[in-house]
């Protein structure tokens, strides 16, 4: 075992003094600590040996240059707050706690350049990206794809088919909401968007139209409101809804956070609940039970998509050979609440 030499001060020790004391190039010594070209190995064992001898770089992401691994793992979201996005971590932290792994974590705020320069930040710095990327362009995804690292992508559009992609099914489960509502006799179901350049709002929106043309009902374009997904986007298209002629009877949020904001415009607006109006919403979030009434959602298994999706990243880090590229779709379940209820008589 090679022990640091007492006479070098650790804190001073630079790149030169390491290629001095393995009678290499400074430039040889960055290679083999960077592993960006190949080096003979006998030149790469004495680099080695100098750097550890003198203690060069002794911090833990350093020393990490060494073993080819920093045993961090980038994560990129287009946010963090929220409920949804905390199961989502959550899953991905406990699953990369159980091997050893750490977290560094950036947002996008669903912006394209935004997105590639969270990318930029985080090279070199993980052994590989989990990405949930609903804005992603085509030529994001040809970049990512080109810089050979380990990618995971959770939720993302336009993902290469040598890329592994965990995905729920934002299609069927806006759908099944929909016919929820339509067996409850409902047939002016108004559709609070979300942001239309993402690719899981596009889904939803799907979902919605083809339900309501199985039940006959083609012309939704007057029922169709633009929004996202937060509190104050619901909130702001109750209005708008309440106006309509004939007036709808049921209303789907693009996702929880925007039906509690319908929930609490349709109280200031003396409608009940779902006496006079049905409100659903998706995701499933922890406080959807506990709204007033509580809120017939859509459960997605988030914090189980992180968990799996971290340990196949892992996976693909540990493994020398390249694996098999996986497209993985997780189910989606109708939760029904107290929010939905049959279609009041006119």
């Amino acid at each position: 075992m090679c022990k640091l030499d007492p006479s070098q001060n650790t804190m001073s020790v630079t790149i030169r003094d390491v290629a001095q004391r393995a009678s290499v190039s400074i430039a040889t010594v960055s290679r083999v600590l960077n592993n960006t070209v190949p080096v003979h190995e006998d030149k790469r064992a004495r680099v080695l040996e100098a750097a550890r001898a003198l203690g060069y770089m002794p911090n833990p992401a350093a020393l990490s240059l060494l073993s080819k691994h920093t045993h961090s793992l980038g994560v990129l979201l287009p946010f963090a707050g929220g409920e949804f996005f905390s199961e989502l971590i959550t899953g991905i932290d406990q699953a990369a706690h159980k091997q050893n792994y750490h977290l560094l974590i950036s947002t996008s705020h669903r912006n394209n350049r935004t997105f590639r320069a969270s990318i930029q930040s985080l090279e070199k710095r993980v052994d590989g990206l989990l990405i949930m990327g609903p804005e992603m362009s085509v030529q994001d995804m040809t970049y990512l794809v080109q810089r050979g690292e380990p990618v995971i992508c959770i939720n993302t559009p336009g993902v290469d088919k040598t890329v592994d992609h965990f995905h729920f099914d934002n299609f069927s489960g806006v759908r099944a909401v929909t016919q929820h509502l339509l067996t409850y006799g409902h047939r002016q179901i108004a559709l609070i968007r979300g942001p239309l350049d993402a690719q899981d709002a596009k889904e939803r929106i799907d979902g919605y139209r083809v339900a309501m043309a199985e039940a006959g009902l083609t012309d939704t374009a007057l029922l169709e409101i633009n929004g996202d997904y937060t509190q104050e986007a619901g909130y702001a298209a109750v209005p708008a809804i309440l106006a309509l002629t004939p007036r709808p009877t049921a209303i789907i949020a693009a996702n929880d956070y925007c039906a509690m904001g319908v929930l609490s415009a349709l109280h200031e607006h003396g409608i009940r609940v779902p006496d006079e109006m049905s409100v659903a919403g998706f995701d499933n979030v922890p406080s959807a039970q506990y709204t007033a009434p509580s809120l017939t959602s859509v459960q997605v298994p988030i914090r189980d998509i992180g968990a799996a999706a971290t340990r196949r990243l892992i996976e693909q880090i540990e493994t020398e050979e390249p694996l098999p590229a996986v497209h993985h779709m997780a189910h989606v379940e109708l939760v029904n609440r107290q929010s939905t209820g049959p279609a009041p008589t006119r």
